[in-house]
């Protein structure tokens, strides 16, 4: 069975003791690995504003997770999330090679910096 590369974002009610938002990840792991998928990193962001209200509130607690898993887990996976009352949204990304590379170099802290040119014409005018 062949697998794919896949970084899930998703967002939690930010209404929610902390053991239950362990509970709730610990879920969605456990049914990512139980389907045949391999964790490879989760990072709990915790609580964030957000630009927009999302059920009427301005803020969500932020689970960023990379995993392989074959294609077919991502049905699995989003139908479950979508019928959880807790999960307000989610956004699944299937990396190409192009993000695969961009990944290994976040693994290993080596990700170029980027110079935005305004930053540094804005830092040449304080002098």
């Amino acid at each position: 069975m062949s697998t794919n590369y896949y970084e899930q974002t998703y967002i939690i009610s930010p209404v929610l003791e902390d053991d239950e938002y362990d509970e709730i990840v610990n879920t969605y792991k456990e049914l990512i690995e139980d389907n045949g998928g391999e964790i490879d990193e989760v990072d709990q962001w915790g609580i964030r504003k957000t630009d927009h209200e999302m059920d009427g509130k301005s803020s969500g607690y932020f689970v960023n997770t990379y995993f392989e898993a074959p294609g077919e887990l991502i049905d699995t996976l989003e139908r479950a999330q979508r019928i959880d009352d807790n999960v307000v949204r989610f956004l699944t990304l299937k990396y190409d090679a192009k993000m695969m590379r961009h990944r290994e170099l976040q693994k290993e802290n080596a990700v170029p910096q980027i110079i935005d040119q305004k930053d540094e014409d804005d830092e040449d005018n304080d002098d």
